[in-house]
């Protein structure tokens, strides 16, 4: 029992060490840049690290106190953090990826037997997307300086529209948060920085059709969700526009919030689209999301017209947020043919991957 207690005792000194060695303590006149310095650290690098490590003791204007020893960025490869999900994230493995030279035509570059080249792929790992998710491929840098800020309609005490499908209850929230989360880890393997401001730590991404309503969502980075409506959309935009200064350097700075309709159970919708009448960057993300599901809806389902709008509406999170912001509304949970568009997680992860591509639309437009 006396060396398990040495033993701890020593792992104990050992890690507050590395902490002492990691920590700086902020004198007159720091602001957050003037201390990384100190720190011999790049605030253009380590800026968002920094702020995550020590958010309880920023001020609501990203002041420092005099006499507070704050965290610094672990630059040690094996201890990464992730900046845009706060989550742990394994070290970043480079994998080789044989990627064929192909002619359009399939057949005839197999057939041709055209030489392989190989390319180097950054892999990393996210919790938050669940064990057979967790793994990202960081696949390209299209959207490499690009800000996007995830929220999941409703949550915690608030689980929105319901329905019962087979005698089981489903949620709104869980099937936005389902999207929502395929959402962010397609954005993350093309390059992006992604926050995600609705979080749950234990759901992950999930492929049954049922998902089980729970109430222990959060907000962003770890805000037990309030009863009342307003306050829970004032903790959103609060925690939105608190990073969008954070992030004011970066040009490019996007929200989109994930909802799923209640309606008539007669009344089938096509996925459609909010924006505020004032942001001329908002109308233009929502247009390219029409046009981009308009194009797949052609691709997939030729025989059938697609009918989902883009309007403007004066809903709180739109009006009050910094950033250009867009809601989607993705079915009817109530109409029969809307349920199989959210219940399949074929279709969640198509809605998914279309909104993405939207995305990379936008951004590349706005450059």
């Amino acid at each position: 029992m006396v060396l398990l207690c040495l033993i701890f005792l020593c792992g104990l000194q050992n890690a507050q060490a590395q902490t002492a060695r990691r920590s700086m303590e902020a004198i007159k006149g720091d602001g957050v840049y003037s201390l990384l310095r100190r720190a011999g650290l790049d605030p253009g690098q380590h800026l968002n690290q920094f702020l995550a490590l020590n958010q309880e003791n920023i001020s609501e204007q990203n002041g420092l106190y005099v006499g507070i020893k704050y965290l610094l960025p672990v630059l040690d490869s094996s201890s990464i953090q992730n900046d845009s999900l706060l989550v742990k994230v394994k070290e970043p493995v480079s994998v080789k990826s044989k990627v064929k030279e192909v002619s359009d035509d399939l057949s005839i570059a197999n057939a041709e037997g055209k030489p392989e080249a190989e390319k180097e792929l950054t892999m990393r790992t996210y919790a938050i997307f669940g064990e057979k998710h967790e793994s990202v491929t960081i696949e390209s840098d299209e959207l490499k300086g690009a800000v996007l800020y995830l929220i999941s309609g409703h949550g915690g005490p608030d689980p929105g529209a319901v329905e019962h499908y087979d005698g089981q209850l489903i949620s709104e929230d869980e099937y936005a948060y389902d999207v929502t989360l395929r959402l962010a880890r397609k954005l993350i393997s093309k390059g992006a920085l992604v926050y995600l401001i609705t979080r749950d730590a234990d759901d992950g991404i999930r492929d049954e059709r049922i998902l089980k309503v729970d109430y222990d969502e959060r907000t962003y980075p770890d805000k037990r969700i309030p009863r009342n409506q307003l306050l829970r959309l004032k903790q959103r935009v609060s925690a939105v526009n608190k990073l969008y200064h954070q992030n004011v350097h970066i040009p490019y700075q996007r929200i989109i919030e994930t909802h799923v309709d209640s309606r008539s159970e007669r009344q089938n919708i096509d996925v459609f689209f909010y924006y505020h009448e004032s942001s001329e960057a908002g109308k233009q993300m929502a247009t390219h999301q029409q046009t981009t599901f308009q194009q797949k809806y052609a691709q997939y389902q030729p025989n059938r017209d697609y009918f989902g709008t883009i309007e403007p509406r004066d809903l709180y999170v739109i009006k009050h947020s910094k950033a250009p912001t867009i809601y989607v509304e993705i079915g009817n949970i109530k109409n029969s043919r809307d349920q199989q568009r959210i219940l399949k997680w074929e279709n969640r992860e198509a809605i998914a991957k279309w909104i993405t591509e939207g995305v990379v639309t936008d951004f590349k437009s706005s450059k």
